[in-house]
Protein backbone atom coordinates (compact mmCIF):
# COMPACT_ATOMS: atom_id res chain seq x y z
CA UNK A 1 0.00 0.00 0.00
CA UNK A 2 3.01 2.64 1.27
CA UNK A 3 4.37 1.42 -2.24
CA UNK A 4 1.17 2.37 -4.93
CA UNK A 5 -0.29 4.56 -3.09
CA UNK A 6 2.46 6.70 -1.55
CA UNK A 7 5.01 6.34 -4.54
CA UNK A 8 3.65 4.82 -8.07
CA UNK A 9 0.55 6.65 -7.83
CA UNK A 10 2.01 10.06 -7.05
CA UNK A 11 4.96 9.34 -9.45
CA UNK A 12 2.83 8.28 -12.68
CA UNK A 13 -0.05 11.08 -12.01
CA UNK A 14 0.12 14.59 -11.75
CA UNK A 15 -3.17 14.64 -9.52
CA UNK A 16 -5.79 11.99 -8.45
CA UNK A 17 -9.10 13.08 -7.53
CA UNK A 18 -11.64 10.90 -5.43
CA UNK A 19 -15.04 12.05 -4.93
CA UNK A 20 -18.18 10.49 -3.67
CA UNK A 21 -16.16 9.16 -0.16
CA UNK A 22 -19.83 9.56 2.14
CA UNK A 23 -21.40 7.05 -0.05
CA UNK A 24 -19.39 4.27 1.48
CA UNK A 25 -20.98 2.49 4.13
CA UNK A 26 -19.32 3.04 7.61
CA UNK A 27 -18.72 -0.70 8.58
CA UNK A 28 -19.67 -4.09 7.70
CA UNK A 29 -19.19 -6.08 4.20
CA UNK A 30 -19.25 -4.47 0.61
CA UNK A 31 -19.35 -5.16 -3.03
CA UNK A 32 -17.36 -2.83 -4.89
CA UNK A 33 -18.20 -2.20 -9.14
CA UNK A 34 -15.65 -0.30 -10.71
CA UNK A 35 -15.61 0.84 -14.46
CA UNK A 36 -12.39 -1.00 -16.11
CA UNK A 37 -10.76 1.24 -18.27
CA UNK A 38 -7.09 1.13 -17.37
CA UNK A 39 -4.50 -1.40 -15.59
CA UNK A 40 -4.16 0.98 -13.19
CA UNK A 41 -7.62 1.15 -11.69
CA UNK A 42 -6.74 -1.87 -9.51
CA UNK A 43 -4.57 0.74 -8.26
CA UNK A 44 -6.91 3.81 -7.68
CA UNK A 45 -9.79 1.64 -6.21
CA UNK A 46 -8.32 0.88 -2.44
CA UNK A 47 -6.70 4.35 -2.79
CA UNK A 48 -10.64 5.57 -3.15
CA UNK A 49 -11.89 2.73 -0.86
CA UNK A 50 -9.44 0.93 1.15
CA UNK A 51 -7.76 -0.18 4.23
CA UNK A 52 -6.80 4.06 4.66
CA UNK A 53 -10.36 5.16 4.07
CA UNK A 54 -12.61 2.18 5.50
CA UNK A 55 -10.11 -0.35 7.45
CA UNK A 56 -10.27 -2.91 5.10
CA UNK A 57 -8.16 -4.22 2.35
CA UNK A 58 -10.32 -4.25 -0.94
CA UNK A 59 -10.20 -8.46 -1.99
CA UNK A 60 -10.45 -8.71 -5.93
CA UNK A 61 -12.28 -11.49 -8.29
CA UNK A 62 -10.25 -11.30 -11.47
CA UNK A 63 -10.86 -13.17 -14.36
CA UNK A 64 -9.10 -16.45 -15.31
CA UNK A 65 -7.35 -14.75 -17.74
CA UNK A 66 -5.55 -12.28 -15.36
CA UNK A 67 -4.13 -15.05 -13.37
CA UNK A 68 -1.99 -16.76 -15.76
CA UNK A 69 1.46 -16.81 -15.78
CA UNK A 70 4.25 -14.00 -13.78
CA UNK A 71 0.93 -11.58 -13.32
CA UNK A 72 -1.02 -14.68 -11.83
CA UNK A 73 1.36 -14.97 -9.42
CA UNK A 74 1.79 -11.89 -8.27
CA UNK A 75 -2.33 -11.19 -8.30
CA UNK A 76 -2.35 -14.32 -6.13
CA UNK A 77 -0.40 -13.07 -3.61
CA UNK A 78 -1.81 -9.49 -3.36
CA UNK A 79 -4.97 -11.66 -2.25
CA UNK A 80 -6.50 -11.61 -6.07
CA UNK A 81 -8.67 -14.96 -6.61
CA UNK A 82 -10.07 -15.87 -10.32
CA UNK A 83 -13.83 -15.90 -11.63
CA UNK A 84 -15.18 -17.12 -15.21
CA UNK A 85 -17.47 -14.27 -15.04
CA UNK A 86 -19.65 -16.22 -17.55
CA UNK A 87 -19.89 -19.44 -15.78
CA UNK A 88 -19.35 -18.25 -12.14
CA UNK A 89 -17.89 -22.03 -10.81
CA UNK A 90 -19.25 -22.58 -6.56
CA UNK A 91 -15.43 -22.36 -5.62
CA UNK A 92 -14.80 -18.96 -6.46
CA UNK A 93 -18.34 -17.58 -5.34
CA UNK A 94 -17.83 -19.29 -2.04
CA UNK A 95 -14.35 -18.18 -1.29
CA UNK A 96 -16.31 -14.36 -2.14
CA UNK A 97 -19.32 -14.85 0.25
CA UNK A 98 -16.74 -16.24 2.78
CA UNK A 99 -15.12 -12.88 2.41
CA UNK A 100 -18.53 -10.98 2.66
CA UNK A 101 -19.50 -12.78 5.30
CA UNK A 102 -16.22 -11.86 7.66
CA UNK A 103 -17.26 -8.40 6.62
CA UNK A 104 -14.59 -7.85 4.27
CA UNK A 105 -14.92 -6.07 0.60
CA UNK A 106 -14.76 -7.92 -2.37
CA UNK A 107 -13.81 -5.67 -5.76
CA UNK A 108 -15.33 -7.35 -8.91
CA UNK A 109 -14.79 -5.48 -12.97
CA UNK A 110 -18.67 -6.63 -13.53
CA UNK A 111 -17.45 -5.29 -17.19
CA UNK A 112 -15.14 -8.30 -17.34
CA UNK A 113 -12.22 -6.85 -19.17
CA UNK A 114 -10.73 -3.58 -20.16
CA UNK A 115 -13.29 -1.33 -22.26
CA UNK A 116 -11.69 1.54 -23.34
CA UNK A 117 -14.20 2.43 -26.24
CA UNK A 118 -16.93 5.10 -25.10
CA UNK A 119 -20.67 3.81 -25.19
CA UNK A 120 -22.89 2.01 -23.14
CA UNK A 121 -21.69 0.10 -20.46
CA UNK A 122 -22.48 -3.71 -20.59
CA UNK A 123 -22.00 -5.97 -17.85
CA UNK A 124 -21.49 -9.78 -16.97
CA UNK A 125 -24.30 -11.19 -14.49
CA UNK A 126 -21.50 -12.87 -12.15
CA UNK A 127 -21.68 -9.77 -9.37
CA UNK A 128 -25.40 -10.01 -9.57
CA UNK A 129 -26.04 -13.28 -8.72
CA UNK A 130 -23.40 -13.17 -6.23
CA UNK A 131 -25.44 -10.38 -4.47
CA UNK A 132 -28.50 -12.30 -4.55
CA UNK A 133 -26.45 -15.35 -3.41
CA UNK A 134 -25.49 -13.28 -0.08
CA UNK A 135 -28.76 -11.60 0.70
CA UNK A 136 -30.07 -15.21 0.36
CA UNK A 137 -27.59 -15.93 3.59
CA UNK A 138 -28.99 -12.95 5.14
CA UNK A 139 -26.09 -10.95 4.41
CA UNK A 140 -26.43 -7.21 4.10
CA UNK A 141 -24.18 -6.87 1.45
CA UNK A 142 -24.43 -3.01 -0.37
CA UNK A 143 -23.08 -2.67 -4.11
CA UNK A 144 -21.42 0.51 -4.36
CA UNK A 145 -20.84 1.66 -7.81
CA UNK A 146 -17.46 3.51 -8.68
CA UNK A 147 -16.17 5.46 -12.04
CA UNK A 148 -12.70 5.74 -12.78
CA UNK A 149 -11.23 8.74 -15.52
CA UNK A 150 -8.21 9.28 -17.01
CA UNK A 151 -7.47 12.06 -18.89
CA UNK A 152 -6.06 10.67 -21.97
CA UNK A 153 -7.93 6.87 -23.02
CA UNK A 154 -4.67 5.55 -22.70
CA UNK A 155 -3.20 7.08 -19.42
CA UNK A 156 -0.31 8.90 -19.73
CA UNK A 157 2.58 9.99 -17.46
CA UNK A 158 2.43 13.47 -15.91
CA UNK A 159 -1.74 13.45 -16.39
CA UNK A 160 -4.68 13.30 -14.04
CA UNK A 161 -7.20 10.41 -12.95
CA UNK A 162 -10.32 10.74 -10.72
CA UNK A 163 -12.60 8.39 -8.95
CA UNK A 164 -16.07 8.59 -8.05
CA UNK A 165 -17.81 6.75 -5.91
CA UNK A 166 -21.55 6.78 -6.48
CA UNK A 167 -23.94 5.83 -4.03
CA UNK A 168 -24.76 1.85 -2.82
CA UNK A 169 -27.18 -0.33 -4.69
CA UNK A 170 -28.63 -3.38 -2.96
CA UNK A 171 -30.24 -6.77 -4.82
CA UNK A 172 -33.69 -6.79 -4.17
CA UNK A 173 -34.82 -9.06 -6.94
CA UNK A 174 -34.68 -12.89 -6.92
CA UNK A 175 -33.54 -15.27 -10.16
CA UNK A 176 -33.00 -14.58 -13.52
CA UNK A 177 -34.90 -11.98 -13.65
CA UNK A 178 -33.65 -10.44 -10.68
CA UNK A 179 -30.43 -10.64 -11.78
CA UNK A 180 -31.23 -8.74 -14.80
CA UNK A 181 -32.93 -5.75 -13.50
CA UNK A 182 -30.04 -5.35 -11.11
CA UNK A 183 -27.31 -5.44 -13.61
CA UNK A 184 -29.30 -2.80 -16.04
CA UNK A 185 -29.35 -0.68 -12.56
CA UNK A 186 -25.60 -1.55 -11.63
CA UNK A 187 -24.59 -0.15 -15.01
CA UNK A 188 -26.16 3.19 -15.04
CA UNK A 189 -25.00 3.77 -11.60
CA UNK A 190 -21.65 3.14 -13.16
CA UNK A 191 -22.07 5.05 -15.83
CA UNK A 192 -23.22 8.54 -14.09
CA UNK A 193 -19.81 7.76 -11.69
CA UNK A 194 -17.77 7.50 -14.46
CA UNK A 195 -19.27 10.71 -16.27
CA UNK A 196 -18.77 12.05 -12.96
CA UNK A 197 -15.17 11.08 -12.97
CA UNK A 198 -14.75 12.08 -16.74
CA UNK A 199 -15.70 15.76 -15.79
CA UNK A 200 -13.41 16.15 -12.88
CA UNK A 201 -10.54 15.13 -15.77
CA UNK A 202 -12.20 17.60 -17.95
CA UNK A 203 -12.81 14.76 -20.63
CA UNK A 204 -16.41 14.28 -20.08
CA UNK A 205 -18.47 11.86 -22.13
CA UNK A 206 -21.39 12.48 -24.68
CA UNK A 207 -25.15 11.65 -23.28
CA UNK A 208 -26.40 8.39 -24.00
Amino acid sequence: MAITQDLVLPAFFSGIRVVGREHLPSSGPMLLAPTHRARWDGLLVPLAAGRRVTGQDCHYMVTIDEMAGVQGWFLHRLGCFPVNQDHPGTASLRLALDLLGRGEHVVVFPEGRIQRQDGPITLQQGLARLAQMARTQGLDVPVVPIGIAYAKEVPQAGQQAAVSVGAPLRAEGQGRQGARDFTEALARAMRSAEQAARTLVGRPMDPP
